[in-house]
């Protein structure tokens, strides 16, 4: 096994797992033994992702381990599988955080760098829903925390490889957040958005669309809220502008998607918001025009 992967594996082997996952995985080992063997290839890049496959099915859920046969392929390269699932369940309080892996990428560092991130994410997700567990024992208050995290992959082809993770957080309310990161399958590199345009004139661009789009939706629709400069709102916050950094990813037609965090521009009943954004209004800001498809 490679000495990088090993030592990733080996980091989140590290964390605690709670003693009531005990019988999940040896349920999770039974049920497994007795599904028939998948007749899929594995190819030599592939070698050390069939190793983490055995050690994910030792420290995830039955429905994990049942799925083992169904591990996405995306394209013809890539493939992203769940690293580890980490489970908390005390009646009162729940926690379930998938970890992706993607593998087969050519790019070796880009691989480690978006595996590592991804690892760290949610090894700082799950030790922060124990230790505000513990906090809320301590206390003596009883109280509901909640934390689902997993990932989706939103376009493959080609071109373009997006997948996004999720959080979910629950407590008196909930908040829910995605971040994407978008992969050029061709040329192996990770598309950022600042990277898609030629200079920082496309924030006044998109964000002057987006405001514009946000008054024409709530006067389309009644029911529709967004906290938007120029229409008043009782949270006396204004959307003014994208952040350069913005969540985005490009979907499957080749169009940028704008994405918003639940409560970062609406009430929470509008859930986390996205925007396509037409591509003839990108024209002039594009560093290339290999990813944005015209209209």
């Amino acid at each position: 096994m490679d000495e990088k992967l090993e030592q990733m594996k080996q980091t989140y082997m590290d964390i605690p797992i709670p003693a009531e996952l005990d019988f999940i995985v040896n349920q999770a080992i039974k049920q497994h033994s007795k599904k028939p063997r998948t007749h899929l290839k594995w190819t030599s890049i592939a070698a050390a992702a069939a190793v983490i496959l055995f050690v994910a099915g030792l420290n995830t859920s039955p429905v994990f381990a049942g799925s083992l046969a169904d591990v996405p392929v995306v394209g013809k390269l890539i493939q992203v599988l769940t690293f580890r699932e980490y489970q908390y369940d005390d009646g009162a309080n729940k926690a379930k955080v998938e970890v992706p892996l993607i593998t087969n990428l050519d790019n070796k560092a880009l691989e480690e760098s978006l595996n590592t991130k991804y690892l760290d994410e949610s090894k700082k997700l799950y030790t922060d829903f124990m230790r505000d567990i513990e906090k809320l024992k301590g206390s003596g208050f009883e109280g509901h925390l909640g934390v689902d995290s997993g990932y989706i992959v939103k376009t493959d082809n080609d071109q373009i490889f997006a997948v996004g993770r999720y959080v979910v957080n629950t407590a008196a309310s909930s908040s829910t957040t995605f971040q994407y990161d978008t992969i050029d399958k061709k040329n192996q590199l990770l598309i950022t958005l600042p990277s898609l345009f030629k200079d920082e004139g496309y924030i006044q661009v998109i964000s002057d669309y987006l405001r514009a789009q946000m008054i024409q939706q709530m006067k389309e629709d009644a029911g529709k809220v967004y906290w938007v400069e120029g229409v008043p709102n009782e949270v006396n916050f204004y959307f003014k502008s994208i952040k350069k950094d913005q969540s985005y990813y490009i979907n499957k037609e080749g169009k940028l998607v704008i994405v918003f965090q639940k409560y970062e521009i609406t009430p929470g009943y509008m859930g986390t918001p996205e925007f396509i954004i037409p591509s003839n209004l990108l024209v002039d800001q594009l560093s290339t025009h290999a990813y944005l498809l015209p209209e």
